[in-house]
């Protein structure tokens, strides 16, 4: 390996794969490698649903055609008690196991010149023109994409913000659920939901989720799949690769450090905190973070990057997370959410503004609020 890369990448998922294209994409001639603890493919705890805006993302990069071989899924329904929303989305998702994803992506990555190498990293120290990583290289930047227990995240000095548990399996896909995204959300006090996501293989993504706090008890693995059942009754029949993980919520703001080290997708704490998505928040920071990298680079001030990079941020994703921030604040009372679901039942135009907040970078639009005050 290179005593010195221009930008080392720690973490080889959706988040570190979109830096590293990034980083290619804007300067071809610059060095880049990313490093993982895992050989790929691999599994990786999700929901699974991809968005068409992910693969927008990725299409400005040069990678297309990447689930071309996938069913894609066309419905998505939401329900809470008597009420239930089940309608086509405007632009259809997939539903892809991570193991499957995530190797593709890496493969397009190395594609594209990006060097994969498989290490553990265990912490890293900043210096006045370079970070080193481990005493074993360095780099002039370094991107943490290392997902929700990031290791750069806590070298810098970095806390974790609100925090969601979810346990996820794959079963038989039902014929009631076959076709379509499924959420099911829980009694009382939210955020908390169960999910069944059809892969179009006969199979789907299921599971449960729910926002931790100090008040509620951490719930055990048995309780997660009680809950799921209750929500989707006969969801966890022949389930098997149960798995669960935590999910780091995005909150009002978001203010990437200055610096060499910067931080995209669950590192950084970017989960919508309303539908738990985090794969397009991944993507498009890790892109942001690869384009800041190489222009900080190119002209020679690498500690700028941080700065860079929060300007970029703050343009596509600043007024978003305010408002997804918010969302999640409304919908966790029961009695908005309802509302909100016969909102998006009675308008088509309403459904499609929350498909656009909840997955990917939209906003709460005037009719949705408006919706929610005339009901």
């Amino acid at each position: 390996m290179k005593p010195v890369w221009d930008v080392v990448i720690v973490g080889a998922g959706p988040a570190g794969v979109a830096a590293g294209l990034g980083v290619r994409a804007a300067a071809p001639e610059l060095t880049v490698v990313m490093l993982d603890r895992s050989d790929f493919p691999r599994d990786k705890t999700c929901g699974d649903g991809i968005a068409p805006h992910v693969l927008d993302l990725l299409g400005e990069v040069g990678v297309t055609g990447l689930l071309d071989d996938w069913t894609p899924v066309r419905r998505l329904a939401l329900e809470r008690g008597p009420h239930v929303v089940d309608r086509a989305m405007t632009r259809p998702n997939w539903v892809v196991p991570r193991e499957v994803f995530d190797h593709r992506l890496v493969l397009a990555a190395q594609a594209a010149g990006v060097q994969l190498v498989r290490h553990r990293v265990r912490g890293l120290s900043v210096y006045r023109d370079v970070v080193r990583i481990d005493d074993q290289l360095a780099a002039k930047i370094v991107i943490g994409a290392d997902g929700a227990a990031s290791v750069v995240r806590r070298a810098g000095g970095g806390g974790r913000g609100p925090v969601a548990l979810a346990l996820r399996g794959y079963a038989p896909t039902p014929p009631e659920r076959a076709g379509r995204q499924a959420i099911v959300y829980g009694p009382g006090t939210q955020p908390s939901y169960a999910w069944s996501f059809d892969r179009g293989d006969g199979l789907c993504n299921v599971g449960y989720g729910e926002a931790l706090t100090a008040r509620r008890p951490h719930p055990t693995r048995a309780e997660l799949l009680g809950k799921l059942e209750h929500l989707l009754p006969g969801a966890t029949a022949g389930g098997a690769q149960w798995r669960a993980h935590h999910l780091p919520l995005s909150s009002w703001s978001w203010r990437p450090p200055d610096g060499r080290v910067l931080l995209a997708g669950d590192a950084a704490g970017l989960i919508n905190p309303m539908t738990g998505e985090g794969i397009y928040y991944a993507v498009a920071t890790g892109l942001l973070a690869g384009r800041a990298a190489a222009g900080a680079i190119r002209t020679g001030d690498e500690g700028g990057a941080g700065t860079a990079y929060r300007a970029s941020t703050r343009v596509a994703l600043g007024r978003h997370l305010w408002h997804t921030a918010l969302a999640a604040r409304l919908s966790g009372s029961p009695l908005v959410l309802d509302r909100g679901i016969r909102a998006a039942a009675a308008d088509q135009r309403i459904f499609d503004d929350l498909v656009e907040l909840g997955l990917a970078d939209g906003t709460i639009t005037g009719r949705v609020l408006r919706s929610l005050v005339r009901r």
